[in-house]
């Protein structure tokens, strides 16, 4: 996930005001099937959003176990909640929002046993619209989409340096150009990346 955070330094908030679709088809499938107990429903839920979810509960918890852990719950009340589930949103608007739920009980319960009284930090850490927030593997497909239609050198540098996680200078030398095409390059890619997040896409 190191990309999200490096690939642009970007306010989030504009990337997740994006537009998203509400439940679809899939997902009302999906839940029809889950009501009648079908489990490979429930496992095409859990590999549609599993890594998704450990993502997000990682931005609360900073901790990979508690946020598998978190997620696994989650996952664990949707199987038993299953018949009487009845969704107003997307089935990943709910899914963000029983993990953040989740997620943010635990903060408090810890909180409270170590004294700490932190409601405003525990406020400041609450996704409000979960409907328009735009999963890991939405972005990253976006992204690929975006640098697919970018010229392949300007693509594959960025690549390079963004992914590879290759400096300016190690990038020139193995593509043998010259410093300022390489920044040139990058600097190009961000652009076009930037104007397409502000134009939702």
């Amino acid at each position: 996930m190191r990309f999200i955070f490096v690939f642009l330094q970007y306010d989030y908030c504009d990337i997740n005001c994006m537009n998203a679709p509400k439940t679809n088809k899939f997902e009302q499938i999906l839940l029809d099937k889950l009501a009648d107990d079908d489990q490979s429903a429930f496992s095409a839920i859990f590999d549609t959003y599993y890594k998704d979810l450990v993502m997000f509960a990682f931005t609360f918890t900073k901790n990979s176990d508690n946020a598998e852990e978190a997620v696994q719950e989650v996952f664990v009340r949707l199987w038993e909640k299953r018949s009487e589930l009845k969704l107003h949103g997307s089935l990943k608007s709910y899914l963000l929002k029983s993990v953040q739920n989740h997620c943010l009980d635990e903060i408090r319960r810890r909180n409270v046993r170590e004294h700490y009284a932190e409601d405003k930090e525990i406020q400041s850490l609450y996704v409000n619209d979960t409907e328009d927030y735009i999963l890991y593997t939405d972005l990253q497909n976006h992204l690929d989409h975006l640098l697919a239609q970018m010229p392949d050198e300007v693509a594959n540098t960025f690549r390079m340096n963004r992914f590879d996680g290759l400096k300016y200078q190690e990038i020139a030398q193995q593509l043998n150009v010259s410093l300022r095409t390489v920044e040139s390059r990058i600097s190009k890619a961000l652009r076009i990346l930037h104007q397409a997040l502000k134009n939702g896409g």
